[in-house]
């Protein structure tokens, strides 16, 4: 007997999980379901509408890796997913590790799915529309590689909350009126106006274009032909690279100096000796490698070094602060200073298994203002906290942790996009950028610096039942 199992286009993965958690229940094998996405041969029986008595519990590591996957372009990923769910079920090898060829496969399409998001993020481009409201309005046409639509969309809603906007793909719409985000079936594409601002950037980058630093394919990699056609600045390169090498060459003879005697080997030796960055990490080795020679803002020129996060690399509770202090930025470690100290006692205090926790900062740089032997901390502005949201997405990506903890308004900000005041905020559960549960807390520096110790002692309290509770959520199953 075969079962059909029909999905919508939207919610899919809801959808799917209930599908696959009545089929299991019911100890249906998987070559008996068909996952046909909506349509399917009609000769099939529904589902049962009821669960059946088997019950299973699944490792949260599944639930994510198909919260991922479900978004594949791919038909057979449904099929996949319930393949894997039936081998834990019967405890057959390790379909979730890399070195089975099931989960390989698996792990392969999340990194698909996850990409495809990025480069949403990254490549979407939206051209204003006429609006009769005092919200400002915007549209734009986007054709990403998988079903990346519905999951991607929160980043967008976040970040132009104080907007109305239309992202139309081939798959699905999305919209967002009024602060409320709805998707809706796919349509042709808009014929969008010309936008000023447009011709703006496009005037900006045409200005700011180098042609000795021209690569190719490694503009191609980063950013994919596909993408071109919708770009405004795009359009652009085919001439600016008609006299690239000329405008080179003026340039060699504008800058041409002689070089110093010994000069040469030097800098050979310089440049052999300093390690190159990947541009799209693949793990969290590489990202820290990476982060060690970040450019992004202006931080990295006054810091000693970029601190990298430290702890259990598949921590299940994150704890992300503000940006490293004076000591932190000379050991190269997160949370080592004062307020550090702080942290781990109320750590120890709330029960947090630190072998289980990822300790780092929004802000990888130690901002400061030197005065005489001293350097004053300075807190990081909003343009470097989002510069810095690179680094803090790849650890939260590689990591995957149930649940992250936000020390801290630049820390809440960074993971949530809300600057709203923290007050009213700790305590709480909101939904990061990267779609997981962040909970907002004091940071331990702001603790220390209550001048009153009957309010120092109630913010330490508060301190350290978030961890509690954040202890509580991350081990919970």
């Amino acid at each position: 007997m075969s079962y059909a199992a029909p999905l919508p286009p939207r919610g899919t993965f809801a959808a799917w999980r209930d599908a696959a958690r009545t089929a299991i229940s019911h100890r249906i094998p998987p070559d008996q379901v068909e996952w046909n996405g909506g349509g399917g041969l009609f000769a099939a029986e529904a589902l049962p509408d009821t669960p059946g008595p088997h019950q299973i519990r699944v490792p949260e590591e599944f639930v994510k890796l198909a919260e991922q996957v479900i978004w594949h372009a791919a038909a057979e990923r449904f099929a996949l997913l319930y393949q894997a769910l039936w081998r834990l079920d019967q405890r057959d090898g390790t379909p979730l590790s890399q070195t089975d060829p099931l989960g390989r496969r698996l792990h392969l399409m999340a990194k698909g799915v996850s990409r495809d998001i990025h480069k949403m993020h990254a490549f979407v481009r939206f051209r204003e529309l006429p609006s009769d409201t005092p919200r400002r309005s915007f549209a734009a046409w986007f054709e990403p590689e998988h079903n990346t639509l519905e999951p991607g969309s929160s980043f967008f809603a976040k970040r132009f909350a104080d907007m109305d906007w239309l992202i139309a793909t081939p798959r699905l719409t999305a919209q967002f009126r009024d602060g409320v985000l709805d998707f809706g079936p796919a349509g042709a594409r808009p014929d969008l106006p010309d936008d000023a601002s447009e011709s703006l950037w496009a005037t900006y980058f045409a200005n700011i274009f180098n042609p000795a630093r021209i690569k190719l394919d490694a503009m191609r990699s980063e950013m994919p032909l596909k993408y071109w056609k919708n770009l405004p600045e795009t359009r652009l390169i085919p001439e600016m690279l008609k006299d690239a090498e000329a405008r080179v060459q003026r340039m060699r003879e504008a800058g041409a100096s002689a070089a110093r005697p010994g000069s040469a080997p030097v800098s050979t030796r310089y440049r052999n000796a300093m390690p190159q960055a990947v541009a799209l990490p693949d793990s969290l080795d590489q990202a820290r490698a990476a982060a060690m020679q970040c450019r992004r803002c202006g931080l990295c020129e006054a810091a000693t070094q970029t601190v990298w996060g430290t702890g259990a690399p598949d921590a299940a509770l994150m704890i992300v602060g503000e940006q490293p202090g004076d000591q932190e930025d000379l050991a190269g470690r997160p949370f080592v200073g004062p307020a550090g100290q702080a942290l781990h006692q109320a750590m120890a205090q709330a029960g947090a298994d630190a072998g289980r926790v990822w300790l780092t900062n929004a802000v990888k740089h130690f901002k400061f203002t030197p005065r005489g032997k001293q350097r004053l901390h300075q807190s990081p502005d909003r343009a470097e906290i989002e510069h810095c949201r690179w680094w803090l997405g790849l650890e939260i990506g590689f990591i995957q942790p149930r649940l992250t903890v936000a020390l801290g308004a630049s820390a809440a900000f960074a993971l949530t996009g809300d600057a709203s005041p923290l007050t009213a905020r700790r305590g709480k559960v909101q939904t990061g950028l990267h779609n997981g549960p962040v909970l907002v807390s004091w940071h331990p520096a702001h603790i220390l610096r209550l001048p009153d110790a009957t309010a120092q002692a109630r913010a330490r309290q508060e301190l350290v039942d978030d961890l509690r509770l954040a202890s509580a959520m991350a081990s919970a199953t």
